[in-house]
């Protein structure tokens, strides 16, 4: 956890930032707002990025992703007295800016607007954009949310205006709080709401045996990227089936990559990308870089809906898969599995990523997995065939000293 202290906002004392570098390589921030007298009264955690179409000179289009608030400032940043409202401001990059207002009435607190600005003009983040100057996109949110709740919304949540999609998830912010302290009752998105539904289970008088699934057809392979302000960070290319254990039913779940989201982020040490659609909440493939020359699966994260209301969540920080040198793509064409636990594995097909240094959106030179390395195959044979062949001069050996040995005692 890396915390930067900021200056005094007047009027609402001091504003401790945190920025949690967690295991999914996204920045998760955090923002602790505190009156004069030090008492938290604006507290807000969550994981956010940006995507900006942009037109250019030569009248084609352009889409750029800003994922990166390492060098993010709080300026402006309140509680809120008799005369302002409760505000996150957030600045960061070449002239990014994002603010959400609060506004308070009887029993309720409401994010009323979330506006985003960014400059055109910049041509290191936005090359050869037409048009010039500051753009803003105002989002006139209204969302209410009794007091003393905690909002929390952990699904992905977008809006989209004017050629530029905000994307936020694990979302937990509380305005005026009371007393000082964050309230822990929380108060769900709609999205979240259909997470935490739990069906109860009525426990059987013998114990059901594991069903096994009917075997899925191979799922049909899904192109993914994620971009940065330099352009396109990672790539991937695969089929996915997901095979799961719950309540001892074995399911299998192919992925449709017509129906599935996607978004991510890139470090330069890590890189992220999550998928999520109608039935899962988020799967991230999280990778990392290792000994300064390498990359690899690292963790995988996954958490779905089950049919019965209920939710299967598994996480695994400690994975070694997919290892290729930095610089390269990695490749394997047959159907290979990454287990993430004894109750989730995930089998991929036709599969191809490159997390790291991806150069003009294209795969570098792969390295292939041992599955498609069919020269291994040839000295597998030759052994074979020559450990054949002298099992077979053995045998004839012994037979032949047998015979010899049974004739010598008729004479």
């Amino acid at each position: 956890m890396v915390c930067f202290r900021l200056s005094p906002v007047p009027g609402s004392g001091l504003v401790l930032l945190c920025l949690v570098l967690g295991a999914v390589s996204s920045y998760a921030l955090e923002l602790n707002v505190t009156d004069s007298e030090k008492a938290t009264c604006l507290y807000a955690k969550w994981q956010m990025n940006f995507t900006i179409r942009y037109e250019t000179t030569s009248k084609t289009y352009k889409t750029v992703t800003i994922s990166d608030f390492s060098t993010a400032t709080y300026n402006g940043s309140i509680c809120g007295d008799g005369q302002n409202n409760p505000k996150i401001a957030v600045q960061f990059g070449s002239g990014f800016s994002w603010t959400v207002n609060f506004t308070k009435e009887a029993s309720t607190y409401s994010i009323d607007g979330i506006s985003f600005s960014y400059n055109i003009s910049d041509n290191t983040t936005f090359p050869d954009a037409k048009d010039k100057g500051i753009v803003t996109v105002h989002d006139a949110v209204g969302f209410r949310i009794p007091l003393n709740n905690i909002f929390r919304c952990n699904s992905l949540s977008t809006l989209e205006k004017n050629g530029v999609v905000q994307s936020y998830w694990d979302v937990h912010v509380q305005a005026f709080v009371q007393n000082g302290t964050v309230s822990t009752k929380e108060f769900l998105c709609e999205k979240d709401k259909t997470i935490t539904t739990v069906v109860p289970i009525v426990p059987t008088t013998a114990p059901s045996p594991t069903t096994t699934p009917t075997p899925k057809e191979k799922p049909e392979v899904g192109s993914y990227s994620v971009n940065n302000s330099n352009g396109t960070c990672l790539l991937a290319t695969m089929g996915l089936q997901l095979n799961f254990t719950h309540d001892k039913v074995v399911s299998v779940i192919n992925i449709n990559p017509n129906t599935t989201d996607f978004t991510g982020s890139c470090q330069p040490q890590t890189a992220l990308l999550r998928l999520n659609c109608s039935n899962i909440k988020y799967l991230d493939f999280v990778f990392a870089v290792k000994n300064e020359n390498r990359f690899y699966l690292k963790e995988v994260n996954v958490s779905m809906y089950l049919v019965n209301g209920s939710v299967f969540s598994i996480a695994n920080n400690n994975l070694s898969y997919w290892d290729a040198p930095l610089g390269s793509s990695y490749m394997c064409n047959k159907e290979q599995t990454v287990s993430v636990s004894g109750a989730f594995q995930i089998n991929t097909f036709d599969l191809r990523v490159q997390p790291f240094n991806v150069m003009e959106g294209k795969y570098s030179t792969a390295q292939e997995c041992s599955l498609d390395d069919d020269t291994i195959l040839i000295p597998i044979i030759v052994g074979a065939g020559l450990s054949g062949l002298i099992i077979v001069i053995v045998i004839a050996y012994v037979i032949g000293r047998r015979k010899s040995y049974a004739g010598y005692q008729t004479l």
